[in-house]
């Protein structure tokens, strides 16, 4: 089994936590499914979960290299030579990233507001991209976006591999096939 789940803002990617923060059991009825790979608890999209560890394998390992496609609102208007270097690929602290597939992008009119909203501040502008990584590092897109000077503020992933958010709400699953 399969299972495509938009996964909200502040909700975790497990199914218990000791210290009452939203989880996943809150929304996933589905028993022995897990999810495969992560999402970051500030992070919001695109979560597969499975009962299949096959599966979750392939999605997770980065040997497999699953594309995983975020749009990310970052503080400050991107650039072109920003977007060079993420294509480039850029150096963190853990090392240097593979290149990543970057682009300009514009504020989905399918966006669901975000719950609590990104902070706004009159004077300093924000804007999107489109990014496409082959490999999953912790908080990547956020350290890489960072260290080409433009803070993410907002993170969806909207696809990995041939699966995709396809129009589900958020706290919205749906059982896809594999």
């Amino acid at each position: 089994m399969l299972i495509a789940f938009n996964k909200p803002y502040g909700v975790l990617c497990q199914f218990t936590d000791t210290d009452g923060r939203r989880t996943l059991a809150e929304f996933i009825r589905q028993k022995d499914v897990y999810a495969a790979g992560r999402l970051d608890h500030d992070s919001e999209g695109l979560l597969l979960l499975t009962d299949d560890g096959r599966l979750s394998h392939r999605v997770t390992d980065p040997r497999h290299k699953q594309a995983k496609t975020y749009l990310a609102q970052v503080e400050g208007e991107i650039d072109e030579a920003a977007l060079r270097a993420l294509r480039r690929g850029v150096v963190l602290n853990d090392g240097p990233t593979l290149p990543a597939d970057a682009a300009f992008a514009t504020e989905p009119e399918w966006l669901w507001p975000r719950d609590p909203p990104v902070r706004y501040r009159k004077s300093i502008p924000t804007s999107w991209l489109s990014l496409t990584l082959s490999e999953g590092r912790n908080r990547q897109v956020r350290r890489m976006t960072a260290a080409v000077g433009f803070p993410t503020l907002r993170l969806i992933r909207v696809r990995i591999g041939g699966y995709a958010l396809d129009g589900l709400a958020p706290g919205e699953s749906r059982i896809v096939p594999m």
